[in-house]
């Protein structure tokens, strides 16, 4: 291995836990990808999604993660005025619109009675993109991949991450359902479907089939919800906070755009008012 390709393999390992371990985060034991669902991109533009996600955000988000990095008063750029960001977000009296999003607990109770702080939810739609998925798409997947497993030490387990130490707070809205996981792997005996069964309680019934050949490792996860309405419901919430946080990631961005495309437009008509300048100038001079 050549002296650059080890400074290289080194960038990017800093660069991975900087972002906090975010290209594995995404990967089940043995090195597999999980599949990622695909966020509603739509749902960024829609006022009412944005509303509903920010809404979402302060009744289950806000008691374990923060947003330092954003003012309660930019919510306005969704729609709301300061007196419904006042009276129907901000439940601390004491706090202003004009302040950022914080939250009560601190770093060093978090840790000792949590394992570690909940991480600041600023920039996480950007923090979670790599070359391989969109952050949205991993927060999507992320907060509707529980599932119930008796062998972790919460109860829960996550499809985008496996192990996970955040339980699924909100599971009752999304409502019981049984999660079928299938992996192909490899081992020393050769190669093997394993399908592992999850209830509604969380006991696992794991079922092994050899394969012949040697076939590309591989994860798939299908889940099936007890009431099928109300896992729609929640799945429609979540595409909504995913919006609300891809919004708090980048609050400029629609702004942003409309600036850009009045730009475009400007520099179209004035290329095109120089250019006739030039040749009118020009016409009658050899």
């Amino acid at each position: 291995m050549t002296t650059m390709k080890r400074i290289l393999i080194t960038l990017a390992a800093l660069v991975t836990i900087g972002l906090g371990g975010t290209a594995n985060l995404a990967q089940a034991a043995g090195g597999v990808t999980v599949p990622m669902d695909v966020f509603p991109a739509a749902r960024t533009k829609d006022l009412a999604a944005l509303q509903n996600g920010a809404r979402i955000f302060a009744n289950h988000c806000l008691n374990c993660h923060s947003a330092q990095f954003m003012r309660w008063n930019r919510l306005t750029q969704i729609g709301l005025d300061e007196r419904q960001i006042r009276d129907f977000l901000i439940f601390d009296p004491n706090r202003k619109v004009g302040e950022t999003m914080q939250i009560a607990m601190k770093p060093s109770d978090a840790k000792v009675w949590l394992g570690k702080a909940p991480p600041d939810l600023s920039v996480i739609v950007r923090a979670r993109t790599t070359f391989d998925y969109k952050g949205t798409d991993y927060l999507f997947t992320l907060l509707r991949g529980y599932y119930r497993d008796n062998s972790s030490i919460t109860g829960w387990n996550n499809i985008a991450y496996p192990n996970i130490g955040m339980p699924h707070v909100m599971w009752y809205q999304q409502g019981l359902r049984e999660a079928t996981i299938t992996r192909v792997v490899h081992g020393e005996k050769g190669s093997e479907r394993v399908v592992t069964v999850y209830d509604v309680n969380g006991n696992a019934t794991v079922t092994r089939t050899p394969l012949p050949g040697h076939p590309a490792e591989s994860l798939e996860a299908r889940f099936k919800p007890l009431d099928a309405e109300q896992a729609r419901k929640f799945d429609e919430d979540m595409a909504d906070l995913v919006a609300f946080l891809s919004f708090v990631t980048d609050p400029s961005a629609t702004s942003r755009t409309r600036i850009g495309v009045w730009v475009l437009v400007f520099l179209l008509l004035f290329t095109a008012a120089a250019w006739w300048l030039n040749r009118t100038y020009w016409r009658n001079i050899t």
